[in-house]
């Protein structure tokens, strides 16, 4: 089989001083940070929809790139011409893991019956490419907002019979992230939300998600999953208010339906944008849950406020992320790359050129994060901050049991105001700026 990509060579680490366009500058897969390689670090994964069917298109215009990959788009044979493409390009990326919705595999057709069996047909194909490599399924999703059966939701649907395609979906793309061994399956919900509370009955729909979810748990481990369930945290777009708004919302509802053993979150850095957080508060929120589960590495734009899905080039967010996930002891799922090519960036070498600049970015962000946590400032200055709780004998009584007689009894013999030690946050902010540039 002729390459697709044949300009392009193996991307290799060379170093930061290294300007060769095609070449990592930060990316060393085998370099030991904290006891483990970057690549364990980093299990970064290839968003199927976004690298090998986004071409472009926008609001206001057409394709600019190509992406059909030698066949005729809408066909079985383009299809397989992307599971081609795609394992050339994670081959020489180095890349281990890829991702993807139902519909990003195969083109839909009109009977379920006839997708599913195309389904099936490309996913034996996409196992053959995976014999004698290194490339694994990270998830598996159902797209449920598409099609316009779903204008109105999936699980949050008022249509039984739409409701009824949700789950066919769900099942089908389950049995799909079994047969290709992914460690996850998501449920985003693109359309899980409302536009006016006039017509809609909130705790119906949101009971009828929680139904949807708590079957395919059900079905999931019964076919052998073993992974986690995950929900992707999303406040609005396309929907004005989507139940799933942040991390703290989706951890409600999860807990309040009993679901939270089964799932974590997924979390994306531009969603996190769009709910008014910082991509660090949603991990931090996940995290301290113990629902820290895989992560969907883009970046949004601070001007724009809309779903923008940029390859991530922040290194700050980016050190500022993998300090969290380096805390947390690491991730159940991976880093991928939910992320597009801007629109006039349509050329191959431009696909190549922007996994470099977000690998790099996650690489770099990894080496400061582990800096940052061995210099020890920061967390020494954390933990001098609580220190009243955990050094005076009043603060160990709050922690351990007390009552409000005794902490009120206790404030009447402070005399003047006590004053709280200094967020010292100027400080902190130069100590990563040490350590980022130092």
């Amino acid at each position: 089989m002729s390459e697709i990509f044949s300009n392009i060579p193996q991307i290799r680490y060379e170093g930061k001083d290294s300007k060769n366009p095609f070449a990592f500058k930060y990316y060393d897969a085998e370099r030991v940070i904290m006891g483990k390689t970057m690549k364990e670090h980093l299990p970064f994964a290839m968003a199927w929809w976004h690298n090998l069917c986004a071409a472009g298109t926008d609001m206001f215009g057409r394709d600019t790139a190509d992406k059909s990959f030698g066949a005729e788009k809408g066909t079985m044979a383009h299809a397989k011409a992307k599971v081609d493409a795609g394992f050339e390009f994670m081959k020489k990326l180095g890349i281990e893991y890829f991702c993807f919705h139902d519909v990003d595999l195969v083109p839909e057709a009109d009977d379920i019956k006839e997708t599913n069996r195309r389904l099936d047909e490309i996913t034996d194909y996409i196992l053959e490419k995976m014999q004698g490599t290194n490339i694994k399924c990270l998830w598996g999703t159902a797209n449920m907002f598409s099609n316009p059966r779903f204008m109105s939701g999936a699980g949050s649907t008022n249509s039984a019979e739409v409701y009824c395609f949700a789950a066919a979906q769900v099942k089908k793309a389950l049995e799909l992230t079994v047969k290709l061994g992914g460690r996850g399956y998501v449920f985003w919900g693109g359309r899980e939300g409302y536009e006016t509370l006039l017509n809609t009955d909130m705790k119906f729909e949101q009971d009828n998600i929680a139904r949807l979810m708590k079957m395919a748990v059900e079905y999931g481990r019964s076919i052998g999953f073993e992974g986690d369930f995950y929900i992707e945290p999303k406040p609005k777009e396309p929907m004005k208010h989507q139940y799933d708004f942040d991390a703290a919302t989706a951890i409600g509802f999860l807990k309040q339906h009993g679901l939270d053993k089964d799932f974590k979150m997924n979390i994306e850095a531009n969603h996190a944008t769009l709910a008014g957080h910082t991509f660090q508060h949603e991990l931090r929120v996940s995290a301290i849950n113990g629902m820290l589960g895989s992560i969907d590495a883009n970046q949004g734009d601070m001007l724009l406020g809309w779903d923008t899905d940029e390859f991530p080039s922040d290194v700050y967010s980016a050190t500022l992320c993998m300090y969290e996930v380096l805390k947390a002891g690491g991730l159940t799922g991976g880093f991928n790359f939910d992320s597009k090519n801007r629109r006039p960036s349509n050329t191959p070498e431009d696909m190549f050129h922007a996994f470099i600049l977000a690998m790099d970015t996650f690489a770099l962000g990894l080496i400061k994060a582990a800096a940052l946590i061995e210099d020890g400032r920061v967390d020494e200055f954390v933990k001098e901050k609580y220190s009243s709780f955990t050094n005076t004998e009043i603060g160990k009584k709050i922690l351990n049991g007390t009552t409000l007689h005794e902490l009120a009894a206790y404030a009447e013999n402070l005399g003047s105001t006590s004053e709280p030690q200094s967020g010292g946050q100027e400080y902190l902010e130069s100590v990563l700026n040490n350590i980022m540039f130092g």
